[in-house]
């Protein structure tokens, strides 16, 4: 049982504005792994973030205290390999279907929640778990000519947003957003600075530049457009990063899951925009089993307590 009353409506609002800024901005980064490296992103993205943030702290007043620094760390971790995941996919996979899926994690966290939490899974819950799994297959039809590996990487990616998720819930509730959003920044930071620096001073060969420069480069060129699109998303970072965190910190993570599905839908309406993304049937049909899946799984075992 948390120390703090849920407040489920407040958190609801929170991530949806938040998730419909994620995907605007993770639009602009698969138009930016065209030319830029995914190190490059991370460490700009950050460079022009924690300082904004630093302002905030002093504005507002926020004390820099972490609570649980272990656990904070880890959550950070667990980010950043979700990030990684999921932009390396995104020279090879659409952002719709890279999108659907990495949002096989709302369902993760209800399986994982049974395991690592206290909080109990419902019969109906379970048949969403399952159900949500069936619309995975639909999507990635693996075993099929349609198949591609690189669909495992957001998969992946999506086991450890689950668990981050939860951490966030049961292990960093005290913490302020502001503190969650400095470290998963400073580790995105170090992250993506280590990876420029190892793959400039030690290039790996062509064949791997060849299949991804996005991943395997260490610094791509660029002009006074990509400077202001990274200066653009780092300034979103500071706001949507803080946004996702408070609400998984005040609301249960099962039911926040299901509205972080608003991001699969900005997703799918931002890769039509930028890229003229157009998901084929099976990828609607598999969108809407997840839906309704995620549906099933809000629906909490117990009476969930909902501040007024």
């Amino acid at each position: 049982m948390h120390g703090r009353p849920d407040k489920t409506l407040q958190g609801i609002l929170i991530i949806s504005a938040s998730v419909t800024a994620l995907a605007f901005s993770d639009a602009i980064a698969k138009q930016l792994s065209l030319n830029l490296t995914i190190w490059q992103i991370f460490f700009l993205r950050s460079l022009f973030a924690l300082p904004v943030l630093g302002v905030i702290f002093v504005l507002t007043g926020t004390a820099f205290r972490v609570y649980a620094p272990k656990w904070v760390l880890l959550r950070s971790v667990l980010l950043v390999l979700t990030w990684v995941c999921y932009y390396a996919s995104f020279p090879f996979l659409s952002l719709s279907v890279a999108a659907v899926a990495i949002y096989t994690f709302p369902i993760l966290v209800a399986l994982f929640s049974t395991f690592l939490t206290d909080e109990p899974t419902s019969g109906r819950q379970w048949l969403g778990i399952m159900l949500g799994f069936v619309g995975v297959v639909v999507i990635l039809q693996p075993g099929t000519d349609g198949f591609l590996w690189f669909t495992l990487l957001p998969v992946l990616g999506a086991s450890f947003l689950a668990i981050a998720m939860i951490l966030t819930r049961s292990k960093c509730q005290q913490e302020s957003p502001l503190i969650l959003s400095f470290s998963l920044l400073a580790v995105f930071l170090i992250t993506g600075l280590i990876g420029i620096v190892v793959l400039t001073i030690l290039p790996l060969s062509s064949q791997f530049q060849s299949a991804s420069a996005f991943v395997f480069t260490g610094w791509g060129q660029m002009g006074l457009w990509e400077w202001g699109l990274m200066a653009f998303v780092g300034l979103m970072a500071v706001g949507i990063f803080s946004g996702i965190a408070r609400a998984y910190q005040i609301a249960p993570p099962a039911i926040i899951a299901v509205f972080d599905y608003v991001y699969l839908l900005s997703a799918t309406l931002w890769g039509f925009v930028f890229f003229a993304e157009k998901p084929g049937a099976v990828t609607l049909v598999g969108m809407g089993l997840i839906f309704f899946a995620g549906l099933l799984v809000a629906m909490p075992a117990s009476k969930a307590r909902v501040s007024k």
